[in-house]
């Protein structure tokens, strides 16, 4: 007999939900209990995202970084940055350097004296915001102050609600661009950075809508100074791992997950389901963290670890 040459299996959310509900000993019979179950599945998704790092969900991005500016928008479904370097002479086959950079926390970051200071970054605080867009406009601009593509003084007319430094959107015409800023000089924006978060800098009116942005981003010391050559940060970072979908879609998971997102969501369900035995519960949940132990053993780094000491010296 020959085997079927292929290794492609994998569950819909149509499969995955009825075979958890089988594993709770009921049927799948409503939209209800659909509706409900797929809930669960995103849910199961962000706790798999605290229990630590899915390799599948690393991923690598870069960005340009430009003279002066020392906050950029990493993207909005980021979890956490792994690793960052500052590359020079980044595309240059012969030339190309990947420098680290170090990783401060915020009160660490907040205690430099002079954040404006120019140069090769050497350090970077990450600023894990949640990506929500403000629903209620904070402010707007000033009467008499609209401001073209290329204005990087933006007059508002309060910014009580702004945070200090940060990201605002402005739309005209359906047109939304994201202007980052660190400066607030009584009720204008100074030495904002245009275009921001893969948006295009554009002119905007009088009296438009301005909403704070709560991009995750990162702040880098010193700022950017290159008159002779260019800084990219390069990343390596964790992203969210993709919604439950409408039905007919495959999860954004490694096949090795199949099973514990079966067991992860058969447990979700036997606790909200009615008439299930407590100890049917109970060995869900035990048979759930047996197989996330299983995936997530297999789900790991195997290269040797490395530790370099950080040297200082006093004098």
């Amino acid at each position: 007999m020959s085997t079927s040459g292929l290794t492609t299996f994998n569950l819909d959310m149509g499969d995955l939900v009825e075979e958890a509900f089988e594993r709770c000993g009921q049927e799948l019979r409503t939209g209800y209990d659909f509706r409900t179950a797929r809930r669960s599945v995103n849910l199961l998704t962000i706790e798999w995202a605290n229990r630590g790092i899915n390799l599948w969900t690393v991923e690598q991005g870069q960005f340009v970084m430009n003279t002066g500016q020392a906050i950029y928008p990493i993207p909005v479904d980021t979890i956490d940055l792994l690793d960052t370097v500052i590359r020079q002479n980044n595309g240059q086959q012969s030339n190309q350097i990947d420098i680290n950079i170090s990783r401060i926390s915020e009160s660490t970051y907040i205690t430099i004296p002079n954040k404006n200071a120019t140069g090769r970054p050497i350090q970077v605080f990450v600023n894990r915001q949640t990506g929500s867009v403000a629903t209620v406009a904070n402010t707007t601009l000033a009467t008499g102050y609209p401001i073209s593509a290329t204005d990087t003084t933006i007059t508002l007319t309060s910014v009580a609600t702004l945070p200090t430094q940060g990201f605002i959107n402005i739309t005209t015409s359906n047109v939304t661009e994201t202007i980052g800023y660190q400066n607030i000089v009584g009720n204008q924006i100074v030495n904002a950075w245009r275009g921001q978060n893969n948006t295009t800098a554009a002119s905007h009116s009088a009296g438009d809508s301005v909403y704070v942005n709560n991009l995750p981003c990162v702040n880098v010391w010193p700022t950017p100074s290159s008159p002779g050559e260019q800084y990219t940060f390069v990343y390596y970072r964790m992203r969210r791992m993709q919604d439950a979908g409408s039905g007919v879609t495959t999860q954004d998971i490694p096949f090795r997950f199949i099973t514990c997102m079966v067991a992860g969501l058969a447990y979700n369900l036997s606790m909200k389901l009615p008439k299930i035995d407590p100890t049917r519960i109970g060995m869900l949940k035990a048979d759930y963290e047996q197989q996330f132990d299983l995936a997530a053993q297999e789900d790991r780094e195997k290269a040797a670890d490395r530790y370099v000491p950080r040297m200082s010296f006093m004098r």
